[in-house]
């Protein structure tokens, strides 16, 4: 299908670089007119009569006001980033400036681009397809080695490569399918029904496996949330500073200290980890503000990825530790068992495989913790070379796509005829084209590009 939709052929500018003052600021134009927008603000040469991807230095003047001296780099359509003519102009990094150069861009002809729309063209004019444009906003947004690497492999095509395979083996039996309509009195079967079933039955495997990987992708994308849990002066508040390098929580030993949750972030091995520090949780309290704090504690607990329950090795028993094993496994949640205060303990604890022995104030065994909050949620999986599905919207295509098959393979088990089957295919490609952008319109491609920052 043609993606171009109506209003694209004008020309925009916008900055490409954060606003402030820097030693430099690009500013990007784009459309059918850049080069004659351009040319008429650097009168030295006739940029038009110039090679693609060059760069030529020289005054940006306004009449006869010079306004900079720039580097402007040549890109003409269609090898360029949008695809149309595009101009990058690298000026100093003065907002007067920029703003000034915004202006006279503005002056004679270009219009201030919207957010996300320089991308938006470029997925218009099919430089990309949709996954991999809300890849590069998902590139910009990346703050972890993680999310960088995830968003890298969709831009280059990893995902869209999976979908593409799946929709052209779709399409080529759908056309079998419904070329069978057309010998409907004459009882041919064009399609191997075989060959198949073992398509779908592949397709409903890869669309599991993509919908599974969403978890993760969700840890990379937003962060693992770890909750300190613990008996009041465990050392809950001493093990987040301890993990975060920094004194950030309160720490004395007046039991109740902590009355609301801290939460903060931590970087193990390129993940985002959101480390929260929780009120003690004890039985009995007169203290109104204390009890509050105790309830938020029950709660971040409840909806952690990763619960850390942390004791006193000297005074915690056995049976009370055992029990709270038990509750943590009967309510089906991730935990891990921190035995700390071990540089004062009076004599050697009867050590248990299943804890993890600490001393947060002299920060014994902190790193041995992290590698194992680490391996208790995320592990290796991130370093994996298959997509991961950090995106809502694919989600939920994907959903569709799994009924779709799992209706495509019930009505081959039932033997149902190909119009029947044309039917289920066809919703299946559908969702597919949802996905990479070949299917859609103006106001949801409006939506998912607002979300890009301007320039970009």
């Amino acid at each position: 299908m043609n993606n171009k939709l109506s209003g694209w052929d004008d020309t925009i500018v916008a900055m490409a670089t954060a606003p402030g003052v820097a030693a430099i600021g690009v500013i990007r134009i784009s459309g059918k007119n850049s080069f004659s927008i351009v040319s008429t603000l650097f009168p030295s040469k006739d940029l038009s009569a110039q090679t693609t991807h060059t760069i030529h230095v020289g005054l940006l003047k306004d009449g006869n006001e010079v306004i900079d001296e720039v580097v402007l780099s040549l890109f003409k359509g269609p090898k360029s980033y949008t695809g149309e003519d595009t101009i990058e102009i690298s000026g100093h990094g003065s907002p007067f400036v920029q703003e000034q150069i915004i202006n006279a861009c503005v002056k004679y002809g270009a219009r201030i681009a919207k957010p996300g729309e320089f991308t938006q063209r470029a997925f218009l004019n099919g430089k990309m397809d949709l996954t991999q444009a809300e890849s590069v906003a998902d590139l910009i947004a990346a703050n972890t080695k993680a999310s960088q690497k995830t968003a890298l492999h969709n831009i280059r095509g990893g995902f869209s490569n999976e979908l593409q395979q799946m929709r052209d083996q779709l399409i080529q039996f759908a056309s079998l399918i419904e070329l069978e309509l057309d010998f409907a009195t004459e009882d041919v079967e064009f399609a191997d029904r075989g060959k198949f079933y073992a398509l779908i039955k592949q397709i409903d495997i890869t669309t599991n496996n993509l919908i599974a990987s969403f978890q993760l992708g969700n840890v990379i994308k937003n962060g693992v949330s770890v909750a300190i849990i613990g008996k009041p002066n465990a050392g809950k508040s001493t093990l987040l500073n301890c993990l975060l390098n920094e004194e950030r929580a309160i720490v004395s030993d007046i039991a109740g200290t902590t009355r609301d949750t801290i939460e903060e972030q931590i970087n193990i091995n390129g993940v985002i980890f959101r480390i929260i520090d929780t009120a003690g949780i004890r039985n009995e309290s007169k203290d109104v503000i204390e009890n509050i704090g105790i309830e938020r504690s029950l709660e971040k607990m409840k909806s952690a990825d990763l619960v850390l329950y942390i004791f006193d090795v000297n005074t915690e028993s056995a049976a009370s530790l055992t029990q709270q094993q038990i509750l943590f496994k009967d309510s089906g949640i991730n935990y891990l068992m921190v035995a700390n205060k071990t540089d004062i303990s009076v004599s050697s604890p009867n050590e248990n495989h299943h804890f993890l022995y600490i001393s947060a104030k002299q920060q014994v065994g902190v790193d041995a913790l992290k590698e194992k909050i680490y391996q208790g949620t995320v592990n290796n999986l991130v370093n994996t070379d298959n997509t991961i599905v950090t995106n809502v919207r694919h989600l939920q295509s994907l959903h569709q796509i799994k009924k779709s098959v799992e209706e495509i393979l019930k009505g081959l088990n039932n033997h149902l005829p190909g119009d029947l089957l044309a039917i289920e295919i066809r919703t299946c490609l559908f969702h597919l084209g949802e996905i990479t952008g070949e299917i859609t319109n103006e106001d949801k491609l409006d939506y998912i590009f607002s979300k890009f920052c301007i320039g970009k």
